[in-house]
């Protein structure tokens, strides 16, 4: 049977490779924050979401506890969506700037947004063991987004994916917010937009929205954005 989105998608909620990863879900998914008792958590594997047709890929880190291990969608639920949706709306890629849920009626456009690690680690921190066993659904996902052009690698472990996904040597590649690589897809870094970051001040709004403003620039045929008010 050939490879699908909707297959992938299947595989990755299915998951139970990581035995720490998947326990920590379901926890977080039964005990629950107590602004959000009344939902009714998500707690599996995050699938990508986006456009089929993407030219620009995003790739970030990992859900959130109580962001995309609640919602059920990436990057959707918690500031680091916020701040991400926002963006991506403001360069013509989303439809809005907010992610609340599911259902709440944000639809991308030329853009795919997907994590380096489907389940949502404790501390943010998954061990380099499960970001290997997670590896391959970024690989069948990148074999399937046939189209993109440009990456968006939001913060280092996701830059580090990208370049063992592709065969390339991490020694040859150094890590910096901004910093652009031409190949097989344009590469660009950016720093996560992770409270830690936005909070402090190492990523405004003004340096994030540059990123993909830019992605947007480099894409090579025409772009048709979401027409804004």
């Amino acid at each position: 049977m050939a490879d699908s989105l909707r297959r992938l998608e299947r595989d990755i909620v299915s998951c139970d490779k990581c035995p720490r990863l998947r326990e920590w879900c379901k926890h977080v998914a039964e005990v629950k924050r107590r602004s959000y008792l009344d939902w009714d958590y998500w707690g599996k594997p995050v699938p990508g979401f986006g456009d089929p047709q993407a030219r620009l890929l995003v790739l970030g880190l990992a859900p959130g506890a109580h962001g995309a291990n609640r919602t059920g969608r990436v990057f959707t639920g918690d500031s680091s969506g916020d701040f991400l949706f926002r963006a991506l709306h403001q360069a013509g890629f989303a439809s809005q700037a907010s992610s609340t849920h599911r259902d709440d009626g944000l639809t991308l456009r030329d853009c795919w947004v997907t994590a380096s690690v489907r389940c949502a680690p404790p501390d943010n921190k998954p061990s380099p063991e499960e970001a290997r066993t997670c590896r391959p659904y970024i690989e069948r996902e990148f074999a399937l987004l046939k189209p993109t052009q440009v990456v968006v690698a939001l913060g280092r472990l996701a830059f580090d994916t990208y370049l063992e996904v592709i065969g390339l040597k991490k020694s040859e590649y150094a890590f910096s917010h901004g910093a652009e690589f031409p190949g097989r897809h344009t590469l660009i870094a950016s720093y996560h937009p992770s409270r830690q970051n936005t909070q402090t001040g190492r990523l405004t709004p003004e340096m994030f929205q540059r990123i993909f403003d830019r992605a947007r620039d480099l894409i090579v045929t025409p772009f048709r954005e979401f027409r804004r008010p």
